[in-house]
């Protein structure tokens, strides 16, 4: 990893509400590859085990890179697993739904958006971010309030995939909603209600965005009212529904595969 500098020494003219934690190798390595975050520090646990990803954060840290004794690093993070890498950054760099380019990656599918209504599980929303990343969603849309932000729980839940992509807060999801209509987006809201008509019986074409509800209450009724149709994953088993995390995943690899056809 070369030669790193040994003191913890605070960052210049920083207050601490102007940067946060992340932990984890996946997620700290992803901020640095990113590079949207203004990059305060890594710190790396004395008596790490040789290892790849910690290499190249080093690297690509440069003179940012620190090397403390584990127990400085668990003491700077209690409780969670940070696999000996820290990495002091800005806060999570979200985008403004009205300055919004909407427009996907350079690739042929057609755009796929994902709104989180009050999702309040970290671990949730770090696993639908990874899901949304994967299948190269152009957003991600979530409420201000009542739900989970993009804290460095999240980011390390999705594996760093959130620092790739484009996540917009909004004071209210009917309006975000709204808007992708408004540019030809067709709106769909993910439910277990028996009126909702089963995922793989829609043809889903075109532009889409996809509405996963919060763990308890599902969709709201405003967001069903708005949406453009209801979808629902069939149950074959004696269980009667899926957590948001893993009826999300499945929902957006099946709407990528018809929008792929």
């Amino acid at each position: 990893m070369g030669r790193l500098k040994r003191s913890l020494r605070p960052v210049p003219g920083k207050r601490q509400a102007e940067s946060e934690w992340l932990y984890g190798r996946h997620a700290v390595l992803e901020a640095l590859r990113a590079g949207r975050r203004r990059v305060d520090q890594l710190l790396l646990a004395a008596g790490n085990k040789p290892h790849p990803l910690l290499r190249e954060a080093a690297a690509l840290a440069k003179d940012r890179a620190r090397r403390l004794p584990r127990a400085q690093v668990d003491a700077l993070l209690p409780g969670v697993n940070h696999q000996g890498i820290a990495l002091q950054v800005s806060p999570y760099p979200y985008v403004d739904l009205g300055d919004w380019r909407i427009a996907a990656r350079a690739r042929s599918l057609p755009r796929l958006f994902l709104l989180l209504d009050h999702l309040q599980d970290a671990q949730n929303v770090g696993t639908l971010l990874r899901a949304a990343e994967a299948v190269g969603c152009a957003g991600v849309i979530l409420p201000n309030r009542r739900a989970a932000a993009i804290t460095p729980a999240a980011s390390n839940a999705s594996a760093g995939a959130v620092e790739h992509l484009a996540v917009a807060r909004v004071a209210n999801l009917g309006q975000a909603a709204a808007f992708l209509v408004k540019q030809s987006v067709w709106v769909y809201a993910l439910t277990g209600k028996p009126e909702a008509t089963a995922i793989y019986d829609v043809a889903l074409r075109g532009d889409i965005a996809l509405i996963i509800g919060n763990e308890g209450k599902g969709v709201s009724a405003l967001l069903r009212k708005r949406s453009d149709g209801l979808l629902s994953l069939p149950m074959w088993g004696q269980v009667a529904s899926l957590n948001a995390a893993t009826a999300g995943a499945i929902a957006l690899y099946e709407v990528r595969r018809q929008q792929g056809l």
